[in-house]
């Protein structure tokens, strides 16, 4: 279980679905491992826009959960610095890199209940369909690189979410953010 928790249980969890920035393109290269691709500069800047965008909401995230894939912890990292949030408290989940959506709900139903705000930073397409498996939202295909949904989950713990339980709060990408 992760037990990195900053609050006390409430009954309500907020749950920050985050796609990693964008990452350097592998090609055709056999030696380029897509696990391995990094963000490019683009990337970074979208990481940090997106991370101070949500501290101005005034976020406080009791726990940040990544994919093992270089440019997802490269994201959650540049959030956790916008947030001020210990990018050294990020919980690496080697599972989720791969595992497809059942991989991101293993990892929300295995979160210690004293954690009440989460943030899992993860890839398409498979972090689109998990959202959409949790709501009533309909995601409209692919999440943005760097993009955020927020879900609420009311009177649940976390080993009891699964499918359609979550109230949709919010989508916000780079692009969404720019024209406000």
């Amino acid at each position: 279980m992760y037990i990195r928790a900053k609050t006390i249980e409430n009954m309500n969890k907020t749950l920050y679905i985050i796609r990693h920035a964008t990452a350097e393109d592998g090609g055709n290269s056999p030696m380029f491992r897509d696990f391995d691709r990094d963000l490019t500069p683009t990337g970074i800047i979208e990481s940090a826009r997106m991370g101070k965008f949500l501290a101005g909401t005034g976020l406080k995230l009791d726990l940040i959960v990544s994919s093992a894939a270089e440019r997802a912890k490269a994201t959650a990292k540049i959030f956790a610095e916008q947030l001020h949030y210990d990018a050294d408290a990020i919980v690496i989940d080697d599972a989720i890199y791969g595992g497809g959506p059942r991989s991101y709900l293993s990892a929300v139903n295995q979160l210690d209940e004293a954690v009440n705000v989460v943030a899992i930073f993860g890839h398409n397409p498979d972090i689109t369909f998990f959202s959409e498996y949790l709501t009533r939202a309909d995601i409209g295909g692919s999440m943005d690189k760097a993009g955020v949904i927020i879900l609420e989950f009311e009177n649940i713990k976390w080993a009891e979410v699964s499918s359609k339980m979550a109230k949709f709060l919010g989508y916000y990408s780079p692009q969404s953010i720019s024209h406000s």
